[in-house]
């Protein structure tokens, strides 16, 4: 099964575990999160520039206790500067080869790894770009929640979401703006990406990324790795994740707000 280890190395088995995951996967996404002390230094180190970065508005959709995160599910929509709407219905973890066929030749499914220092996670993500933008619509009230959602991605929602919990009976968890980044560093023979995610209490999570195909996933981990260390970007630094950081803030708004049932 896929898993994440909060520890600094990984087992033999687990890198047994991450290397067939990666053998069945669509994509690989290689993840580094920067301390937020340090995301000064990593934005002169690697030559940032903030103008260049698209603006995005991220909503997540569950029950005020998270129970589909607890059962593996994430369901988010977002608003993408110059691009338009999309949604993904996403479960985690997941094993490739068990996966239905269908599934699996659908166009709009990717199985992904993605790995982080220490960690790593194999999921299913059921995509969609909507034809008209409407999400802002839909968490004004003014639309029902699962016209956000494909037939596909609501069938899919079905089969995983607990009994009982609809689509149109969640609440609105966000909105977290990002600023996403996509660069060439100098020295580095493929594009990074940057994602910097603003929350209303004023933290910020920095992480930095890049895309491999299963086949040269260790390379380009070892590549990115080297160059990182050598432009002095920090790479031991508490890893965090970005959606599990933002449904923990809205819920505990919630909550706070007499919304916890």
């Amino acid at each position: 099964m896929a898993t994440a280890t909060a520890g600094r190395q990984l087992s033999n088995q687990q890198l047994v575990e991450v290397l067939n995951l990666i053998k069945g996967a669509d994509s690989v996404e290689l993840k580094l999160t920067i301390p937020e002390s340090d995301h000064r230094a990593t934005a002169t180190a690697l030559e940032l520039d903030p103008i260049d970065a698209q603006i995005r508005q991220v909503y997540f959709f569950d029950t005020p206790n998270l129970t589909l995160n607890k059962n593996g599910l994430v369901v988010r929509a977002r608003r993408v500067q110059g691009k338009g709407d999309d949604s993904v219905i996403k479960l985690r973890p997941v094993v490739p080869h068990e996966q239905p066929a269908g599934l699996r030749k659908s166009p709009n499914f990717v199985v992904e790894v993605d790995a982080m220092p220490g960690g790593y996670v194999c999921s299913g993500s059921l995509k969609y770009a909507l034809p008209t933008p409407d999400v802002r619509a839909t968490v004004a009230g003014n639309r029902p929640i699962r016209k956000l959602f494909s037939k596909e991605q609501r069938k899919f929602f079905a089969d995983k979401a607990p009994e009982g919990i609809a689509l149109d009976d969640l609440a609105i968890l966000g909105p977290i703006v990002v600023f996403k980044l996509r660069f060439a560093p100098k020295g580095f023979g493929r594009k990074l990406v940057a994602e910097l995610w603003n929350y209303p209490d004023n933290t910020r999570i920095l992480e930095l990324s890049t895309k491999a195909t299963p086949s040269e996933a260790m390379q380009v981990a070892a590549e990115a790795r080297a160059f990182l260390s050598e432009r002095g970007v920090s790479l031991s630094g508490k890893q965090q994740t970005k959606t599990k950081t933002c449904l923990e803030f809205f819920s505990a708004q919630l909550k706070a707000a007499g919304n916890g049932n």
